[in-house]
């Protein structure tokens, strides 16, 4: 078994910045892409960042310039770094990553953690 814990949410003002960090342990042999989503309220959930395990990074078109994913594969951890927060992007974000254990792989999610950013 695989779990994601995620830390760093909170509140913040408009302009602010959070340091989301997620760390994978258990049955872990290696890990594909790892990344960030987001679900606001009454809203699908959307791919904020991701990152392969060789350190390509693709982004939303609403975080770009704003928002940086970075890993540390020997951890297993993944960081996303938020600056110049608006209040559209308060939501719960989820941790997500794509684990190879020895006999198979599977998808696995953290928990999530909120995000607030006031006006």
């Amino acid at each position: 078994q695989v779990q994601l814990v995620e830390s760093g949410g909170g509140l913040v003002q408009a302009g602010g910045s959070l340091r989301l960090s997620c760390a994978a342990s258990g049955s872990i042999f290696s890990i594909n892409r790892m990344g960030w989503y987001r679900q606001a309220p009454g809203k699908q959930r959307e791919l904020v960042a991701r990152i392969t395990n060789n350190g390509r990074t693709n982004y939303a078109d609403s975080v770009k310039g704003r928002f940086t994913i970075s890993r540390d594969n020997a951890k297993n951890t993944v960081l996303l770094q938020m600056n110049s927060l608006k209040p559209e992007d308060t939501a719960v974000y989820y941790c997500n990553a794509e684990v190879i254990s020895v006999a198979f792989s599977n998808t696995y999610w953290g928990q999530g953690t909120q995000v607030t950013v006031s006006s």
